[in-house]
């Protein structure tokens, strides 16, 4: 398939438009009208309707491989293009928020980083793509386990840390004198769904092995004060690396003593490590976990 019809097709679908896409590509509608009807005749089915504009059962399961696809020729182009240019002398870091400690901050380059901190997923498709030039990604895992990372493109990934990870409660919650708790007897109990702040729910139930661990309140921002302020009121529950839980106002920490698994976070990156995005890497020590 024409990744530039394919492109074309993703945007009227996701804009329910042709008008609306000829807009945002810089495309007339004849044009983008053009677009549909050879990408079409290329597969020998009807893509969308056209009153109302929407995906056929045909074009909905194109939708399904779209992204990847056209996400895999976005990071080949931006790998070539990676080898081919001169080292850049500055770094674009992307991380999820609770793998950005205290160890790999102070790592970072005196000057010329720029740093984004970016919901969990994202990440790999932002180095993939050359949007940042290595990630920072963190999950639940069991001791010396790798991430389970969405295949995105041929990524590098390398343990950088390992840590307990810890329960957060509000001050006064009836198991927050307890000296460890088990991830099984609080299945039932109220929890945040912050899935690019705290560790995600989906993570505790493959970590248990059961369904449950049902939200009370989602929370989709990044920010860990306002994480830890929701927990202090009393909207849920939170699972955190433990130096971030402690560090959480208004809260109580209690260690997680069962099942045995720890908060991992890892280096991303695409092809070989250069310039200041090798000086980091070495500085992480990336073999060590």
């Amino acid at each position: 398939m024409d990744p530039h019809l394919l492109r074309t097709y993703v945007t009227v679908a996701r804009l329910a438009s042709f008008s609306d896409a000829a807009r945002e590509l810089g495309y007339t509608q004849s044009a983008v009208s053009q677009h549909i009807a050879a990408l079409e005749q290329d597969l020998g089915a009807a893509l969308l309707t056209r009153r109302p504009v929407a995906p056929t059962p045909a074009g909905a399961r194109l939708l399904e491989h779209a992204g990847a696809l056209l996400l895999r020729l976005d990071a080949a182009r931006a790998e070539v293009v990676r080898m081919a240019a001169a080292p850049e002398q500055g770094l674009t870091l992307a991380a999820a928020p609770t793998a950005l400690t205290r160890r790999t901050v102070e790592a970072l380059p005196p000057a010329g980083v720029t740093l984004s901190v970016l919901p969990r997923e994202e990440i790999p498709a932002a180095v993939a793509t050359g949007a940042a030039d290595l990630g920072l990604v963190d999950g639940l895992a069991a001791p010396r386990d790798p991430l389970r990372l969405p295949d995105v493109a041929p990524l590098s990934a390398c343990g950088i840390a390992e840590e307990p990870v810890a329960v957060l409660l509000p001050e006064g919650h009836p198991l927050a004198r307890r000296a460890g708790l088990r991830l099984g007897d609080l299945v039932d109990a109220r929890w945040l769904d912050a899935p690019d702040t705290g560790l995600p729910l989906a993570q505790l139930r493959a970590a248990n092995g059961i369904s449950g661990f049902r939200p009370a309140l989602r929370y989709d921002g990044t920010d860990l004060r306002t994480l830890a302020s929701l927990v202090a009121s009393g909207h849920g529950l939170a699972l955190l690396p433990r130096t971030v839980a402690d560090e959480a106002r208004g809260t109580v920490a209690v260690p997680l003593t069962a099942p045995r698994v720890v908060h991992r976070t890892e280096l991303l990156h695409a092809g070989a490590l250069r310039g200041p995005a090798a000086v980091l890497a070495a500085q992480l020590d990336v073999t060590r976990s």
